[in-house]
């Protein structure tokens, strides 16, 4: 792995731990709603882009990362939902959208370079 591919990881890695964290406090009702859905989508994300840097063909990878980068647009809405229902504090949200972002941004960047050395 690339250093960028690295920091990318270790900023998925951190984020899973917070999702898994903080849902330990999520009221009971919510167990197999949003706490179940937030997890696999934020785990998705990761185990994905993990798949998918394994492959070998350019188009599988390709799959593989734009399916990451969905699961983080939905664990992104539930970062939302969660900071709407007082789930999780202002002060998590803040940080917390912050990563949602920078993981966003960097996994976009590697699916933008991938498809463009496909397209040559």
């Amino acid at each position: 792995m690339s250093k960028f591919q690295d920091k990318l990881k270790k900023k998925m890695d951190e984020y899973v731990h917070f999702v898994y964290d903080v849902t330990k406090e999520f009221p009971k009702e919510e167990l197999y709603g949003s706490v179940s859905q937030w997890r696999r989508t934020t785990l998705s994300i990761i185990l994905n882009y993990l798949e998918g840097y394994t492959r070998r063909k350019s188009l599988v990878q390709l799959n593989f990362l734009e399916i990451a980068y969905g699961s983080l647009k939905e664990s992104k809405y539930l970062l939302h939902f969660s900071s709407q229902k007082d789930y999780i504090t202002k002060k998590d949200y803040d940080r917390e959208i912050k990563l949602v972002e920078e993981i966003g941004a960097m996994l976009w960047t590697e699916i933008s370079a991938l498809a463009k050395s496909i397209k040559k």
